[in-house]
């Protein structure tokens, strides 16, 4: 730029021009990029020394120039941000892992896993293995060639002892996710092929129905394989597995839970039983509905007729635990039977006594229950759960028309069946009576089984009492008369 006089300034006046020192009333000013008359900002050493390179946030202010921005202070030179931006992308991103990864590749010389794991000494794995599991150790074994090498086949033969049975049904339970067209067998801790794949159904247990073909089929067990659902029906272990698998894995592992729901209605007792199924958590929920048609002022012969079924050594008709006669189930549902109204005599028999009448109720009258059968009720002993009503329902065998509509008693039973591992089971167990003690009120917390399988369907449940079904904690069995 040319001074007054006409003559361009030398480099040396312009250099004390741009450094020259600023009074503290002065500030500095950016001038937009107006063309050859507009000259750029003079900046003091003392501010450029502080400022160094500028940050980007300066670079986005609308009151600063890009262009001038751009240039470094010192150097004179065009900064170009491209690789701050894409160091800042990158940093702590897996990009970074990746080109971590890349920067240290092993080179083609280098020792594989297998070469590595052989160079161990043979007291290193033993050390290793004595921390493990007799589960967890075979697995490992089972890795690769050379590990199994090195640990030897003495731990398989371990796993095969009658001593460690449960560890070897552990150990299968490792291999259920690989095996979709076996079936893990508990009498023989061996993995059987499903000889139905996809076309299992529940049957009664008078029908022959294998799952699978095992030489052990016919001898007893220790441990109950089955659960009594009601008279003549059992639900076998193998299909809760089928149902647990099919849930957890895919179909082709097991089948759905509403394939074992059934109605069944049968002609040697006046009870209908419904049973549903459903899955919470891994865990198979039962729900068993049966209800029967009760007359009035049943005597005590009558009411034990109605709740027995004498062809299963007197056990109740409908869905019970292991646990029933310790606690007051039939007591419960005597309460309830007693609660019927008696309808009155007829009127021309009700004038013979006196001039008094007793009109009948209406058909429709809701029985209301009392405080002691009302309620529902939690087994201490496992997770079922037990309701007894009565409903007014129609009887569509009543030849009389006016009569079809009557009482009848209905006992629903929530159970929890277990997550279908093994059936020596905290849930398995405690329901068919064996294993460890289990405290259901502990385990199963404030929400009663029966408000999680009806929240799955859609069901709210009225709010209800849970009272222990054996608040006194007597255990005594068929010594016992008042289940009787």
């Amino acid at each position: 730029m040319a001074d007054s006089t006409g003559r361009k300034p030398s480099l040396t006046s312009r250099l004390a021009r741009a450094f020259k020192s600023k009074s503290s009333g002065e500030k500095l000013r950016k001038k937009s990029w107006g063309g050859p008359e507009t000259r750029k900002p003079s900046i003091s050493p003392t501010t450029a020394t502080q400022t160094g390179r500028r940050s980007m946030g300066s670079a986005m202010r609308p009151d600063t120039d890009y262009y001038t921005d751009q240039i470094d202070i010192q150097t004179g030179e065009r900064r170009d941000d491209t690789e701050l931006l894409h160091s800042l992308a990158h940093t702590g991103s897996f990009d970074s892992l990746n080109q971590a990864f890349k920067e240290h590749v092993w080179h083609k010389d280098s020792p594989r896993g297998n070469e590595l794991f052989s160079q161990l000494p043979q007291n290193v794995w033993e050390i290793f293995v004595s921390h493990l599991t007799l589960p967890a150790a075979a697995s490992l074994a089972l890795t690769c060639k050379v590990i199994q090498t090195r640990l030897g086949s003495d731990i398989f033969t371990i796993l095969n002892q009658p001593l460690h049975r449960e560890d070897k049904i552990s150990f299968l339970l490792l291999l259920d996710s690989t095996l979709p067209k076996h079936l893990l067998c508990y009498q023989c801790t061996t993995y059987h092929r499903r000889t139905q794949i996809g076309h299992e159904k529940l049957k009664a247990t008078s029908i022959p129905n294998p799952l699978y073909h095992c030489p052990l089929a016919n001898e007893p067990t220790p441990i109950p394989l089955n659960h009594r659902l009601i008279p003549s029906h059992r639900l076998p272990f193998p299909f809760t597995q089928l149902v647990i698998r099919g849930q957890r894995y895919g179909p082709s592992y097991g089948i759905p839970a509403d394939a074992l729901s059934r109605r069944h209605r049968p002609s040697s007792s006046p009870w209908t039983h419904t049973l549903s199924y459903s899955i919470n958590s891994g865990h198979l929920l039962l729900r068993s509905t049966s209800s029967a048609f009760a007359a009035p002022g049943l005597p005590p012969s009558g009411q034990r007729n109605l709740l027995y079924c004498p062809a299963e050594d007197y056990t109740p008709y409908f869905s019970v635990c292991a646990h029933w006669r310790d606690g007051l189930l039939m007591s419960l549902c005597k309460c309830a039977l007693s609660h019927i109204p008696i309808p009155p005599p007829p009127i021309t028999t009700q004038l013979h006594a006196g001039p008094a009448i007793t009109l009948p109720k209406p058909a429709g009258t809701i029985v209301t229950l009392c405080s002691n059968c009302r309620p529902m009720r939690r087994c201490p002993d496992c997770p079922s759960e037990y309701l007894i009503e009565l409903r007014f329902t129609e009887d569509r065998a009543e030849p009389v028309p006016s009569m079809r509509f009557k009482q009848a008693i209905s006992v629903t039973r929530w159970a929890d069946l277990g997550d279908g591992s093994t059936p020596v089971g905290r849930e398995w167990a405690a329901i068919n009576g064996t294993g460890e003690a289990y405290e259901s009120f502990e385990h199963v917390g404030k929400r009663g089984i029966s408000g999680v399988f009806e929240q799955r369907n859609g069901v709210t449940l009225p709010g209800q009492r849970m009272l222990s079904l054996n608040p006194k904690g007597e255990r005594l069995g068929e010594e016992g008369d008042g289940w009787y």
